[in-house]
């Protein structure tokens, strides 16, 4: 069996009178390329910030990287990389203080802050401009450096909060290009995504409706098992029954 680096049971988180997560219960294996879909309103937010230690669920359990969520996120977050739809760089300094900013924040020493940030322009064809301001890059390039230093510290896991929204079709299948390339290298990713397309990407897929699981399973195993032709149709249908509008 493969390892699992993501397990929960129950998680639920309310907000008063409010459940925005009722009861889920998941894993993910190493590797994996995990999708978590829903639609405005389907708690699926709420619990990435769970997973990741913004939130603190009212009830449940849950394991990132071997460690409990109550009482081990200082080590969770040693464990885990994190991208946000707004790529989470400073647009107002340059590349490479962006790298060496994000190396420190992650605990890396100056040596290892040197050697990789070297190997990360030439890996991303950004040595030329290493001292350019971020704000003016292509959307493109944005996307690529904000990812790699998501996962610069080599991280057992990368959470991934919608991180091809905005951008042109092109774009979005380069960026699963790498994708792919650090699951190869082991590092499990856990993607959050409004794309119906993308989730024919993943290995598996969880789809939320109204804070609960609605479907998990392979995106081959959900099309067969709904016969469907594509995940939008599933999602569609799925979403039809939703009583919430908004997370």
């Amino acid at each position: 069996m493969a390892d699992k680096v993501i397990i929960t049971e129950n998680l639920t988180k309310k907000f008063g009178d409010f459940t925005a997560v009722d009861g889920i219960s998941f894993h993910v294996n190493k590797g994996e390329i995990f999708g978590f879909l829903g639609a405005n309103g389907a708690g699926k937010t709420t619990a990435m910030k769970m997973l990741i230690g913004i939130w603190e669920p009212t009830s449940g359990k849950a394991e990132v990287a071997g460690y409990d969520i109550y009482r081990d996120m200082e080590n969770i977050k040693k464990s885990i990389g994190y991208m946000s739809q707004r790529f989470s760089l400073y647009e107002d300094i340059p590349v490479i203080e962006n790298i060496r900013f994000f190396g420190g924040i992650y605990g890396l020493s100056r040596a290892e802050i040197k050697e990789k940030s070297a190997a990360l322009l030439h890996k991303l064809n950004l040595t030329g401009e290493s001292k350019t301001l971020v704000s003016a890059l292509p959307l493109g390039w944005k996307q690529k450096l904000a990812f790699s230093l998501a996962i610069i510290h080599q991280p057992k896991i990368v959470f991934l909060d919608e991180p091809t929204g905005g951008v042109d079709p092109i774009t979005r299948r380069k960026f699963w290009e790498l994708i792919y390339d650090a699951a190869n290298e082991g590092v499990t990713v856990f993607v959050t995504t409004h794309y119906m397309d993308e989730a024919e990407y993943c290995d598996r897929i969880s789809i939320m409706v109204d804070g609960r699981i609605a479907a998990l399973d392979s995106p081959a195993a959900l099309k067969k098992q709904f016969n469907a032709e594509n995940i939008d149709q599933i999602f569609t249908h799925l979403a039809r029954g939703a009583k919430r509008t908004a997370d």
